[in-house]
């Protein structure tokens, strides 16, 4: 056992209490990672807000340095720089075929990680519900399969959306919609998720790249990022004005926000040939009505995971665009200490920041 330190859900709405916890030892193909760096997801909000496990560990967009590994790893070795992004099992179809963001049994093992064996985080005695990806500790226990190594030339705690958010907005336009070169599209909702699409977008080469929000501030930041077009959806009809814009309706449309009305909007923004992605994470059985003619007549609706990303092969990509300074992921982010991990939630449910980095 190796002791670490963790920010613990224990079910107290907001609260999250940081406790010196015990972190096993690597079985078979596991790492554990020093953690550098996390950032803080709406979805890690979400899961405080269902109680979905108590007592847990959250967080799922860590950076950090290899510290050891357990027995089968080849992939990495104790000194690497690494992002650790989601967990999925390596034996369901989806991960057979290349596709493990769409892995069979995601829910299955999202806080069950090992399917025999002792917990992963416990404290004296007491099973603490972690993730493979679960961040906001000092030192994680995940497997090789969660990992993707990174340069060394690059600031390491900054990293871990690369994992999640930034590769889920950038690869839904990059990877999955594939879009084309004079192209357009139409971004809706634009916080973290929303502009890494339209910095996608503006990599792509889109002609016309329209973000919709009800937030100025947010609106202003995807003009600065490459949108051409912004609209403030509380201000006039976004569908309308996106057709008006393009004449017939974009080419692409993205939902980034998880809200039916939302997601009405987007499929209503595309042409006839287009396609909209549906990147927005909804409570579960959250339900949307659409006009089946609307669809019938050629529209695609695609529903888009971590933005249909390899990470050992996207997140090197996505760093190498950084670099060249076409993906300014950096000014979305800003930083605080760990044991603000509170703070950085409350900044984020309020719409104070777009990407909280808590920095250990």
């Amino acid at each position: 056992m190796m002791e670490a330190v963790a920010a613990v859900y224990r079910g107290v709405e907001g609260k999250l209490s940081l406790e010196t916890v015990q972190v096993d030892e690597p079985g078979d193909r596991e790492i554990i990672v020093r953690t550098v760096g996390s950032g803080v997801c709406h979805t890690d909000l979400m899961l405080m807000d269902s109680n979905f496990i108590v007592p847990a560990v959250l967080g799922h967009e860590g950076s950090g340095i290899v510290e050891k590994v357990g027995p089968g790893v080849t992939k990495v070795e104790p000194g690497d720089p690494v992002v650790v992004s989601i967990p999925s099992c390596g034996r369901c179809a989806p991960c057979l075929q290349g596709r493990p963001m769409y892995c069979a049994r995601s829910n299955e093992i999202l806080f069950l990680p090992r399917e025999d064996g002792p917990p992963t985080v416990s404290r004296d005695g007491e099973e603490i519900g972690s993730s493979y990806a679960s961040s906001w500790i000092t030192r994680m226990i995940t497997t090789e399969r969660c990992v993707a190594k990174v340069p060394g030339d690059v600031p390491l705690e900054l990293l871990g959306p690369l994992g999640c958010g930034i590769q889920t907005g950038a690869g839904a336009v990059i990877n999955a919609l594939k879009a084309e070169p004079g192209s357009t599209i139409a971004i809706y909702g634009l916080g973290t998720v929303g502009q890494c699409a339209v910095m996608g977008a503006k990599i792509s080469g889109c002609s016309r790249i329209i973000g919709v929000d009800v937030n100025e501030s947010r609106l202003h930041m995807a003009r600065e990022l490459g949108a051409t077009h912004v609209i403030n959806a509380a201000k006039e009809d976004p569908v309308y004005r996106i057709f008006d814009l393009t004449g017939e309706g974009a080419d692409y449309s993205l939902e980034c926000v998880g809200i039916p009305e939302v997601f009405q909007n987007a499929v209503y923004s595309i042409h006839t040939r287009g396609v909209c992605g549906l990147l927005g994470f909804p409570p579960q059985g959250t339900e949307v009505s659409l006009d089946m003619g609307a669809i019938l007549w050629g529209r695609t609706i695609k529903g888009i995971i971590e933005g249909d990303s390899v990470i050992d092969v996207f997140i090197p990509k996505l760093i190498d665009f950084h670099k060249a300074g076409k993906l300014p992921f950096d000014r979305l982010m800003k930083t605080y200490a760990f044991d603000e991990v509170e703070k950085a939630c409350r900044d984020l449910r309020k719409g104070l920041v777009f990407k909280p980095i808590l920095r250990f």
